[in-house]
Formats: structure tokens, C-alpha cells, sequence
């Protein structure tokens, strides 16, 4: 309609006359921007190697649906499929994943996957994570029997033996070779937040993945976020559903009381905090 209306004002105006060309083949800020008709192809995402000097990116498999991962030499143009789609593919299924990031070990013998994610507050971190073995195409889900895509910033330590990630507000560790999993904290609730941020210090220090491997892998330093007697804020969403939907959480105005804040370290295999 909006179209048909800046046709009849153009042709009133004396912009365009009854013998001009159809208004489907004109230069139309619709066009421009109500479609997607000339926006630019992105190019990959790349990683750099940590062993060489090429660099990864994710590409449309050449074989058939899904991704691979690619090794592309920026001296000579030469690429070579380190990871091909068929290797996404999980046991059982039938399609690869949809995988939205990845992570080499340091050796590049293990890719640590994210699929499957879900928006926390303003970004999509919470998900799944895949283990995928590059010489063995094994592949192996991570987290033991956590609900889908409930994982968060699942991180591989500096020698490529365990990943650390967060769940339902606690922090854990897995051994990649036994699949083990360790917590390391377990008072994580509501209000008690481990290895990730309260709503406020997302919105306002983009505090998100808050914990770090030391460089020896041996300890995880992470972040504690306390919101008790934090007052909590009501926003009423009207677009998820036909009905409105109340979100509650703590956010404190001018004047009032933040949340408390803590750095801890703790052993991998877990023990006391040190603060």
C-alpha cells in the first residue's frame, strides 16, 4: 500500500508519467530498505591459528547441507577442509549442527562447538557445546545430562584437557578424556550468581562470561554476584505472545542498593574459594 501511495504521489508530482517503466523496476527507498535486495554478502568469521600463520572460517559445505571448517593459507589463497560437514553430524541424526562459534584446543587436535542457542537478557548465551576429536571425527556432547541448551561460555582450559562453562548459575569443570563432570560451586540461585552476571551489570559493565582459566590451567578465577535486597523491577512484555508477559528481575534505581560483587579463585578439582 505504502508503495502503491508513493507511486500515485510521483506520478501527480509530474515524477513519473503514465509510460515510465514499472514502479517494481525503480531505485525505491522500499528497495532500499525494506528488503534485503542489495545487501553485501559477510564474509566468514575467522579465527586465526595459533600454530601457523593461516586462519579458519566457517563455510557452507560444498558436499550438501551445513558448515565446514576451513583452513585458508592469506600467502597463497590455497584452502584445505579441516572439518567437513559429515563430521557434524551427531550419532543418530541425520542433519550436522548448526554450529554459531567454535574454539580450537591450542593444539588444534579438539574444536570445542556451540549450537543451539537461546538469548539471555540481550544476547544469545546459553546453549549446547560439542566436543569434535579432528583426527578421530568423534564427536561428543558436553555437559553430561543438563537440559538443552543450558550451558553457558564454555571455555577450554590452556592445555585443551578439560572446558569449564556455567549452569543454572553455578560453575563447573569436565574432563574431556572421561567426560567427568566436577562443580566447583553449588550455591548458585536466584540470587546467588556464579561465573556469569546479575541483569545490571550485563546492561550496564557488559559483564557476561565472568570467570578465566589461570595460565596454568590449575585454577579458575570467576566472578560473584550477590542480589539479595536488590529491588526488583516489572517489565511487561507485549510482543512474545497474543498475552502480556510480566519479566521480573533485580535492578536497582538511584540511590539504592546494588548488588554485592566478589572475586573468588578455586581449584579445578575443586575445594575452598579464595577471595
Amino acid at each position: 500500500m505504502a508503495l502503491g501511495i508513493i507511486t500515485a504521489w510521483l506520478v501527480a508530482c509530474g515524477g513519473l508519467r503514465a509510460n515510465d517503466p514499472p514502479a517494481e523496476s525503480l531505485l525505491t527507498v522500499g528497495r532500499l530498505f525494506g528488503t534485503k535486495e542489495f545487501d553485501t554478502e559477510p564474509l566468514p568469521a575467522r579465527r586465526w591459528s595459533k600454530r601457523s600463520s593461516t586462519y579458519f572460517t566457517l563455510e557452507k559445505s560444498t558436499a550438501g547441507t551445513g558448515t565446514e571448517l576451513v583452513r585458508n593459507d592469506p600467502a597463497t589463497g590455497r584452502k584445505e577442509i579441516v572439518v567437513p560437514a559429515a563430521a557434524f553430524v551427531p550419532t543418530g541424526a541425520k542433519e550436522p549442527l548448526a554450529v554459531e562459534a567454535y574454539e580450537f584446543s591450542a593444539d588444534e587436535s579438539r574444536v570445542l562447538v556451540y549450537t543451539n542457542s537461546q538469548r539471555v537478557w540481550r544476547r544469545n548465551t546459553r546453549g549446547d557445546y560439542w566436543l569434535l576429536d579432528v583426527g578421530a571425527r568423534k564427536l561428543s556432547k558436553l555437559g553430561g545430562d543438563a537440559a538443552p541448551s543450558s550451558l553457558m561460555f564454555a571455555t577450554l582450559s590452556p592445555d585443551g584437557t578439560r572446558v569449564a562453562f556455567v549452569r543454572e548459575s553455578n560453575l563447573y569443570v569436565q574432563d574431556l578424556d572421561s567426560l567427568k563432570i566436577s562443580p566447583l560451586t553449588t550455591d548458585g540461585s536466584k540470587t546467588l550468581i556464579n561465573g556469569t552476571s546479575d541483569w545490571v551489570n550485563e546492561e550496564e559493565l557488559d559483564l557476561r562470561n565472568c570467570f578465566r582459566w589461570s595460565p596454568d590451567g590449575r585454577h579458575l578465577l570467576f566472578w560473584q554476584f550477590d542480589t539479595t535486597g536488590v529491588a526488583e523491577f516489572h517489565l511487561v512484555d507485549n510482543v512474545v505472545s497474543k498475552s502480556p508477559r510480566v519479566t521480573s528481575f533485580a535492578y536497582p534505581k538511584v540511590g539504592e542498593r546494588n548488588s554485592a560483587a566478589r572475586l573468588g579463585v578455586i581449584p579445578v578439582g575443586g575445594g575452598t574459594v579464595l577471595c
